[in-house]
């Protein structure tokens, strides 16, 4: 990959079309990273490079996968990988809400959840490891939610699923830090995005999706000796 980077680093955050992904795009490529991204949706993931390469001066890299299909990241993974660049940050954020409850969610909601939530996530660093593993060094940021923390109404399968990422990011934890690669979970509260498009809330009750990616920039910029294990953030005014 061309390199316009003055840092010649390189960031991959997962579902950066748009809410906190395209979030993380700016902020990483603000900073003088290049991105590689990948989304559903080919023409926000169009429009969102032509804006970030314009605006930054960076190479940023898209794919169209949809994170419910293992053989789609799994093929992203290796894209990754090709390119030859070691990556400094790894943001796994791709994921998916549908409100429920155990009883009356639709059949095959708890495997569509664990699929997008979790298993993009589980793969994808799969693929990135060995390279992160031979450096000696990155970081891997895993977008859990408060409600990995706490139970809420209409949570469902989606609560299970963002649970199971807490427990990803605890064994990877685990099993990374001999490696010099740091590994943090981050639990967002209410945040300005399409999820909760139609709340009839204003939007001062949420947090803007720029206020998530800066904390993790913070985080990404602490030395090689320290690493925030978990980061809360929550709405001023509390949980909606």
């Amino acid at each position: 990959m061309a390199l316009k980077s003055k840092s010649g680093k390189l960031a991959v955050v997962t579902g950066g079309s748009k809410g906190i992904g395209a979030g993380l795009v700016h902020e990483f490529a603000s900073q003088g990273y290049d991105v590689v991204t990948y989304a559903r949706n080919e023409a926000l993931l169009s429009n969102l490079k032509d804006n970030i390469e314009q605006s930054y001066g960076v190479t940023v890299l898209t794919k169209k996968v949809d994170a419910a299909s293992v053989r789609e990241v799994q093929n992203f993974g290796d894209f990754v990988v090709g390119l030859g660049r070691e990556v400094s940050v790894l943001i796994n954020n791709a994921g998916y809400f549908l409100p429920g409850n155990t009883e009356t969610e639709a059949e095959g909601t708890l495997r569509q959840m664990l699929a997008v939530n979790l298993e993009s996530a589980y793969e994808l660093t799969r693929k990135l490891l060995p390279s992160m593993k031979k450096a000696g060094r990155g970081d891997i940021f895993n977008i859990c939610s408060v409600a990995s923390l706490k139970a809420y109404p209409q949570g469902g399968s989606y609560g299970i699923a963002k649970t199971a990422l807490m427990g990803f990011n605890r064994n990877l934890r685990e099993e990374t830090k001999a490696h010099g690669i740091r590994v943090t979970a981050v639990y967002p509260g209410a945040t300005l995005t399409d999820s909760w498009a139609g709340s009839g809330l204003p939007d001062n009750r949420f947090m803007p999706v720029e206020d998530i990616a800066k904390a993790i920039w913070s985080c990404h910029t602490l030395s090689s000796r320290t690493v925030v294990e978990e980061l809360i953030l929550r709405p001023q005014l509390g949980d909606i």
